[in-house]
């Protein structure tokens, strides 16, 4: 197991810089659950801190952009953690949700996020931002005779033990706070949106768009 060295804000308006429970869960998941990581372009949403990226550049070597709330003091502490951890310091991506993404083509694989619920009203923006980057996806490298529309890879993963099939991208979140059950509404309001929710097992969800049959 990784010992990381994570500084934390005591206190700051949107909360994006504390360690939360789905953290430490999505860590051990992602750990007994590896070959979804293997050789993925990965994106994390709300990073807050940075540590759940730090983990899994420093035990799996993948390739991650971190982003959250377009805030100089969160980019600047994740910075700071990566240096703390002896990590290459992440590309960042500064992006309040629902406003128009700063990359037009995202190429990101995998889209990872653990406990980022919180905020009731914020729901509506983040499936925004959700749908945008999981509808738009280009893959990367794909070949020239590859046309728009056709740029989802599928690859034989195990999960759990029992392997599926996944079709790039798509979308995992761990969510371990609970808030009342308002959390379904975030559910909801992905079907809503033409994406499809799994639960995964320990409290994972997968989401990717809905494709045609």
């Amino acid at each position: 197991m990784q010992v990381l060295t994570i500084r934390e804000f005591s206190f700051h308006q949107f909360n994006a810089n504390l360690l939360w429970p789905g953290t430490f869960a999505f860590c051990e998941w992602l750990s007994q659950n590896r070959s979804l990581l293997e050789e993925q372009h990965v994106l994390e949403l709300g990073s807050g801190t940075g540590a759940l990226a730090i983990f899994i550049r420093k035990s799996f070597g993948v390739d991650i952009t971190t982003s959250d709330y377009d805030d100089e003091e969160v980019e600047e502490n994740i910075a700071y953690n990566c240096k703390a951890n002896e990590v290459k310091v992440f590309p960042h991506v500064r992006h309040t949700w629902g406003e128009t993404f700063p990359v037009p083509e995202p190429d990101w694989d995998l889209i990872i996020a653990s406990d980022i619920l919180l905020y009731v009203k914020q729901y509506p923006n983040l499936i925004k931002t959700l749908s945008f980057l999981l509808k738009n996806y280009k893959r990367r490298n794909m070949k020239s005779e590859e046309v728009a529309g056709s740029s989802q890879h599928r690859r034989l993963v195990t999960v759990s033990g029992e392997e599926i099939l996944l079709q790039q991208p798509v979308f995992l979140m761990s969510w371990r706070r609970r808030i009342g059950g308002e959390e379904s509404l975030f559910f909801s309001g992905c079907e809503e949106a033409g994406l499809v929710t799994k639960h995964i097992g320990s409290r994972v969800y997968c989401i990717s768009p809905r494709r045609d049959t």
